[in-house]
């Protein structure tokens, strides 16, 4: 197997050392207060173009949180521990937080467009977004039913996110930092009406289901149209959510110390002259490690069905087979921070891009497959909308089956770095 070492010869690993780290911490606490900035200028804006540069914004903020937050985790020892301790885990909830929103419309999209190709009846050129156009207009309804101020307004279209994003993708909306104090009661009302408007409107979902492929069956369309209403509901708390995050007192904290690591590193009194590459190297063999606790062997061979072990567990709690994958997920991640500190260059190993591609898909995909089963779970369901979303459910146990053999493929490949 084929793994990228850091070379013990180059004169130059030793010369990396916590001055390149406190460089590093910088540049990204800048890309964060940047981010942010950009953020607050768009946030409420209600052109199309404003929104997708919100969206872009609550992107970078969560990309550049996760790699000071990755880059405190791997070089901890270099750092004020109080001060880097503190930090991590303020980071990780706000990163959490923001991808919320849109990992609940992404996985509508992909479960809507699952429900299609089963059917025989792929969604028209044009119709793939419009789950998120039905989720902003009931979130809209909502909003005016329940006379929330316009403080918020989501009209993102898809976000295709990060490929070492730990939440999987980007933020799904237009979010303002900005609140007044009298939108977050009206923000909560428009849950309320959210579920509400889906109760009243279970029928027209149906048609409007069907709509999007032109001939579902009578179960196919009814499960979308649950899957709709479930997953919107859930979009909009993440949307409420995340607003409120923003507002914060605590988001303001995590900024005001971001703002602060951009012109001041708290490293320790040695860390200027220590070498990063043993952390780094540690890294490397934590991933290492965790991936060859993985069934490799099994995931190389097509069509093993080995994802659809338990399928029928009665456990609504996720598969346990998939908590390895996704463990190995976030170490390799943390893997190419790591070199992205020594570097000072992102995205340089083809290899890495490729599994790290592999395991988001294989979450993405773990996450639809629980979605169709707490779905079928709901109570009186009609048994052709419980068979529907018994189908969508394997198939996207075979989706993740299917990354796991790309993760194999990718990781057995040579490094190839880019230029």
């Amino acid at each position: 197997m084929a793994q990228q070492h850091l070379d013990p010869t180059d004169p130059m690993a030793d010369a990396v050392t916590g001055e390149a780290l406190a460089g590093y911490l910088r540049a990204q606490a800048m890309e964060f207060l940047r981010a942010l900035r950009q953020h607050r200028e768009t946030g409420t804006g209600a052109h199309t173009n404003g929104s997708e540069e919100s969206v872009d914004a609550a992107r970078a903020l969560r990309r550049s949180a996760r790699r000071i937050s990755g880059s405190l985790h791997t070089f901890r020892p270099l750092l004020d521990p109080d001060w880097s301790e503190g930090m991590r885990p303020e980071l990780a909830w706000l990163s959490g937080t923001l991808a919320l929103e849109h990992a609940c419309a992404s996985r509508l999209d992909r479960l809507l467009g699952a429900l299609h190709r089963l059917s025989g009846t792929p969604p028209l050129p044009g119709q793939t977004a419009r789950p998120a156009k039905t989720t902003r207009t009931t979130t809209a309804t909502a909003t005016t039913t329940a006379t929330a101020t316009a403080t918020a307004t989501d009209t993102a279209g898809d976000d295709p996110g990060d490929p070492g994003d730990p939440g999987g993708a980007g933020g799904g909306g237009a979010l303002s930092v900005e609140r007044s104090p009298a939108a977050r009661p009206a923000a909560a009302h428009a849950v309320h009406a959210v579920h509400a408007v889906h109760a009243v409107h279970t029928v027209p979902a149906v048609h409007a289901a069907r709509d999007r492929g032109g001939n579902l069956t009578v179960g196919a369309a009814k499960a979308g149209a649950l899957l709709d209403r479930q997953l919107t509901l859930a979009r909009t708390r993440a949307h409420s959510t995340a607003l409120q995050a923003l507002g914060s007192s605590r988001f303001h904290a995590v900024a005001d110390k971001v703002a602060v690591l951009a012109s001041e590193v708290p490293l320790t009194a040695t860390a200027p002259g220590t070498p990063l590459h043993p952390l780094a190297d540690a890294a490397r063999e934590r991933l290492a490690d965790a991936v060859s606790a993985l069934p490799l062997v099994t995931a190389g061979h097509p069509y093993n069905a080995e994802a659809l072990v338990h399928g029928l567990s009665p456990d609504p709690a996720p598969h346990p087979q998939d908590t390895p994958w996704h463990q190995v997920r976030l170490l390799l991640r943390l893997h190419r921070y790591a070199l992205e500190a020594l570097t000072g260059r992102t995205g340089t190993d083809v290899r890495l891009l490729d599994a790290g591609r592999a395991l988001d898909r294989h979450r993405d995909a773990s996450e639809a497959a629980a979605a169709a089963a707490q779905a079928a779970r709901t109570p009186r369901i009609a048994p052709a909308t419980a068979y529907a979303l018994g189908v969508l459910h394997a198939d996207q146990r075979h989706e993740v089956e299917a990354a796991r053999f790309s993760f194999q493929q990718a990781w057995q490949k040579q490094t190839v770095a880019t230029s």
